[in-house]
């Protein structure tokens, strides 16, 4: 008999330096999450600067071959990002939280074995099981764990993997690849998903849904294929650009599909993505910010250890360095943003962060292959600031009148969009990258020439902030504040 657990016990404040065993539920949740994302999320910047050892191993060049790699991945979270929520309240988030870990660790390790780039592809595919429930299931599992009004130290927990993973990730992938051999980036995962697979099954409670629906095929289905066609589609786009035939196919076929989705879930009495939490005016205009907010994010995340190892020739490790004051700033400031979140609600931080965090990524465009690194690590570390103003309040506004019951199935539709939306942002930010490359043409030798290149898509990446600004203007703080002042129940 299936049964709902709520965890509504008080808890004391998060204390990771005690000893395990004292941890209370709530920083037992909280460790768990930060650890298994902080190796989902590090394993994809770790795998992207490992490809060309790999394909110098396995004796391929092409980039279309080696990024399968990246794509059985992807199409593996598009299949089981939208499941997730259901899967977590059908059959208990402890269980399928810890299922995905084990997958994610026993396949890291089938992905250190491979001998083809076929296998890796195919053991990616099976990692991205693991990976496509753990985030949203451990998401829910931190979101419930938390009372509404403490939503903001929720998120200031959820941002440590998202801001440091991809900040160590090119750093530990370089000295990783060049010390031990890439197979090392996957093997590095099994002693930390132990570890935290056996901590979880002792520490961890379950919760399942009494009113979990039955499965929806149709729903499963649909949503695999539309969110997978459209992943595909966006990264084929990076290679053979928008209007190749294949790119059109996917990209309008996905949309399509998108739109069957849409009124397949919409008439059907227990959907599997459950879209009527879009009905909420708050949970629908976080995730509109969230497309701009995490296109920009994300698609520098990948044009500056672009620009600073192909222009300016730093190693892997060197240029991972050079970005990592980002997550610095993110650290410095959570505090501050928790501390303001109750008092000022998500509104004015929003606009804040991102209007501030648009205008540092403009200076990106007055720089030039000669700037001193100092620069890049000082906008960064400003840029890192103001994201805290950004990702705490957005993760707890979002989430903020979205019904206990519900935080499974918010959870599955919001990092369903942050997915598509970090991709969308880095084929378009990709796309007039190769656009400004191919337009220079014979010039390509010039290093100048080169890292003016980098200026359309810097500039981009800025206005994608300015955009989730203008949409943060019509989020409602009195709702959200409303909701904070009501007690603990």
């Amino acid at each position: 008999m299936v049964s709902q657990v709520p965890l509504t016990k008080p808890h004391r404040e998060l204390r990771f330096l005690g000893p395990l065993s004292s941890m209370s539920d709530r920083s037992a949740v909280a460790f768990a999450f930060v650890v298994a994302m902080f190796m989902d999320i590090m394993d994809g910047t770790i795998v992207n600067t490992a490809l060309p050892s790999i394909g110098k191993e396995f004796g391929t060049t092409s980039p279309a071959g080696l990024a399968w790699i990246v794509l059985g991945y992807l199409l593996s979270l598009a299949i089981w990002i939208p499941a997730s929520g259901w899967l977590g309240d059908k059959f208990g988030t402890k269980r399928v939280f810890l299922f995905a870990l084990a997958m994610f660790t026993a396949a890291s390790v089938l992905c250190g074995f491979s001998h083809s780039v076929t296998q890796l592809a195919v053991f990616r595919f099976l990692q991205g099981i693991g990976g496509g429930m753990m985030t949203p299931v451990g998401t829910a599992m931190l979101f419930r764990e938390y009372p509404p009004k403490d939503r903001a130290r929720a998120s200031a927990i959820l941002v440590v993997p998202t801001l440091l993973a991809p900040a160590i990730g090119p750093v530990l992938g370089g000295y990783l690849t060049d010390g031990l051999g890439w197979r090392w980036i996957f093997f590095v995962n099994a002693p930390f998903g132990l570890l935290m697979f056996f901590f979880g099954l002792w520490r961890l409670k379950e919760y399942t849904h009494h009113a979990s629906s039955k499965f929806d095929p149709a729903g499963f289905i649909l949503s695999a294929t539309a969110l997978g066609s459209i992943l595909y589609g966006l990264n084929q786009a990076e290679f053979s650009g928008w209007t190749s035939p294949k790119v059109l196919t996917c990209l309008i076929g996905g949309v399509l599909l998108g739109i069957a989705l849409v009124i397949v879930e919409t008439h059907q009495h227990d959907p599997l993505l459950a879209l009527r939490l879009f009905r909420d005016p708050v949970f629908r205009i976080t995730n509109i910010i969230s497309i701009f907010s995490t296109a920009s994010f994300f698609g520098l995340i990948l044009l500056m250890p672009l620009m600073l190892q192909s222009v300016r020739g730093l190693s892997a490790a060197s240029s991972g360095l050079t970005t990592f004051p980002q997550a610095l700033g993110v650290i410095c400031m959570s505090q501050v943003v928790r501390a303001l979140y109750p008092k000022l609600g998500p509104r004015r931080l929003l606009i804040g962060g991102l209007t501030i965090a648009g205008v540092l990524m403009l200076c990106l465009v007055f720089t030039t292959e000669t700037t001193n690194l100092w620069v890049y690590r000082g906008l960064l570390f400003g840029r890192g600031m103001c994201w805290a103003f950004v990702f705490i309040p957005l993760q707890a506004a979002g989430f903020s009148t979205v019904k206990f019951a519900d935080t499974g199935r918010a959870s599955s539709l919001f990092s369903t969009q942050r997915q598509f939306s970090s991709s969308l942002g880095i084929a378009v930010l990709i796309t007039l990258l190769e656009s400004q490359i191919h337009g220079i043409g014979g010039a390509i030798g010039s290093a100048s020439v080169l890292y003016d290149a980098y200026k359309v898509p810097f500039f981009w990446c800025a206005m994608f902030a300015f955009f989730a600004a203008v949409a943060s203007l019509f989020l409602d703080d009195n709702k959200v504040l409303a909701v904070l002042r009501q007690k603990d129940s």
